[in-house]
């Protein structure tokens, strides 16, 4: 297929090197030739690490005209790794002789090799911007760092910005999505969300798959389009736990080389009504208090997340329930296990042969597995309940709430954080912001698990209202008094009304333009 030069003499910045692409075209490879002013280390190029080659120089690639001599020479650009998990866009520009048409010929060679290995790259994307995200330049940052990527990678980008909440959930569940590859999501978590309901539930419909009754047992298929993410929020949880960084760049290049990573979701159900879908942290008690004060606080803007952080520590509630969960049984892995979910991880791969296929399009994807364990039971008083089937890590908390938690395993994480003093729990806090470890503490377990009951005790719903005061045991005393006795779930940052819950998690239900956070190897 194509043309391989074995040896072709070019001409670079930094003098002739030798250029060949081996048979198969997988490696673009180049010599230096110091007899002919060649210096430095040679280089090898991934061709599927190739975001584009164009005739003429790399300044010129913006323009439309070129000039005649830009025909002896040609740029290939591609990706380029640094610190912190960050890519780049490198070139590299040869010079051909003169009249030699080798340019051309090496242009030809390199685009089909591209085409050939690159079956996986999107030719059309879906892209919903949340004008509001990003301090509300969310839509400056697409303009001015991925869509130009997009153009030089040739892909055509249908872009939309929301005018309103649930723009992107409409558009995605009536709209016709034949003619794109993939969606786009540029904002914070809370778009990619309403991008990730909303291609489920387009899934299930088109499937007549029922995903409100718990009890039916039925399991969720999986969307054949994925989601990429542009991150410009607050905290983009997800991208930074599936990427390694919250880099614009990045996740552009990993759209644009058809990068695939599947990802476990819980789905969340109240008396057999689904409530919502989670890809990282459904928690009750603390951290269902910050969120929910939060929300009574957006008038104070960023800010209101660390008073209601503060208010919760100081409080120091708990609240009494019953934890029933289903172990997940996976040789070797554990959350206490000190692995790392990384770009092609074993624990992962290996989970997938106890999943039904995804390979084919909108195939089953299982939510217990066939390997369920037993079913345990802990009841007491709880100042966090955390389910999680990613680290949930962020740049605040590079581990996460479980640094050992893997992206598509088909399994959560629980942690359970019981009733403990102000600065006990404050040790347990601290320890998400470095290396230390979270769970070695005697007020903490976690399990990995398949599916979660919780049930509160003596209580019904959550209410809009405020609930009768009661007296509190935090070090704020008297102030933080007039809180419910009971408290709600979050979901990915959305309050849920609701205090008994069930929580599956469906293995691989989803698959984002990523490939998992890279080795420290892999960075050059």
């Amino acid at each position: 297929m194509g043309e391989t030069f074995v040896r072709s003499p070019l001409r670079t910045r930094r003098g002739r090197f030798l250029v060949s692409l081996p048979a198969g075209g997988r490696v673009l490879v180049g010599a230096p030739e110091p007899a002919e002013g060649g210096s430095g280390p040679g280089f090898c190029i991934p061709v599927q690490e190739m975001v584009a080659v164009r005739l003429g120089g790399a300044r010129d690639t913006k323009g439309d005209s070129r000039p005649a001599e830009d025909e002896n020479s040609f740029t290939v650009f591609f990706i380029q790794r640094g610190k912190g998990g960050r890519w780049s866009l490198g070139s590299l520009e040869f010079t051909a002789p003169p009249e030699s048409e080798l340019a051309t010929r090496w242009v030809t060679a390199l685009q089909i090799w591209i085409s050939h290995h690159g079956t996986s790259r999107p030719k059309s994307l879906l892209v919903f911007i949340n004008p509001a995200g990003g301090r509300k330049k969310a839509g400056d940052l697409y303009r001015g760092q991925a869509a130009p990527l997009f153009a030089l990678a040739g892909i055509h980008a249908h872009v939309i910005e929301t005018s309103r909440a649930n723009g992107a959930r409409e558009y995605i569940l009536h709209q016709d999505l034949c003619d794109f590859d993939g969606l786009v999501s540029v904002g914070g978590d809370g778009t990619f969300n309403e991008v990730m309901h909303a291609l489920i539930e387009r899934t299930q419909r088109k499937a007549g798959v029922s995903a409100e009754e718990e009890d039916a047992g039925a399991e969720l298929l999986s969307p054949h389009l994925r989601i990429g993410i542009i991150p410009a929020g607050s905290t983009d949880c997800v991208c930074f736990a599936t990427v390694g960084t919250n880099d614009p760049v990045t996740s552009a290049l990993h759209i644009i080389i058809g990068d695939s990573q599947p990802l476990d979701v819980c789905s969340v159900h109240h008396n057999g009504k689904l409530l919502r879908y989670s890809v990282s942290l459904a928690g009750y008690g603390f951290y269902g208090d910050v969120v929910s004060t939060s929300e009574k606080h957006r008038w104070m803007g960023p800010a209101r997340y660390t008073y209601a952080g503060a208010k919760a520590v100081l409080s120091n509630r708990s609240y009494e329930g019953t934890v029933e969960f289903q172990v997940a049984n996976l040789d070797g892995s554990s959350p206490r296990d000190q692995t790392r979910c990384q770009a092609g991880c074993l624990v992962c791969s290996e989970s997938t042969q106890h999943l039904l296929a995804g390979s084919e399009e909108e195939t089953l994807s299982e939510s217990e597995g066939c390997a369920g364990g037993e079913w345990q039971r802990v009841k007491g008083r709880f100042l966090a309940v955390n389910v999680t089937s990613m680290s949930s890590a962020c740049p605040k908390s590079p581990e996460g709430l479980s640094p050992s938690a893997h992206l598509a395993d088909g399994t959560a994480d629980l942690i359970l954080v019981r009733e403990c003093s102000t600065l006990s729990f404050l040790r347990h806090l601290s320890r998400h912001t470095n290396s230390s470890d979270q769970f070695d503490l005697p007020f903490v377990s976690v399990h990995r698990v398949r599916a979660v009951h919780f049930t509160a005790s003596n209580v019904g719903d959550c209410e809009d209202g405020e609930l009768p005061a009661q007296a509190r045991k935090g070090l704020c005393g008297g102030l933080c008094r007039g809180g419910s006795p009971h408290s709600c779930w979050t979901c990915d940052g959305e309050t849920l009304h609701h205090t008994d819950v069930s929580i599956r998690v469906h293995g691989r239900l989803i698959y984002l333009f990523a490939r998992g956070i890279e080795r420290a190897s892999c960075v050059s």
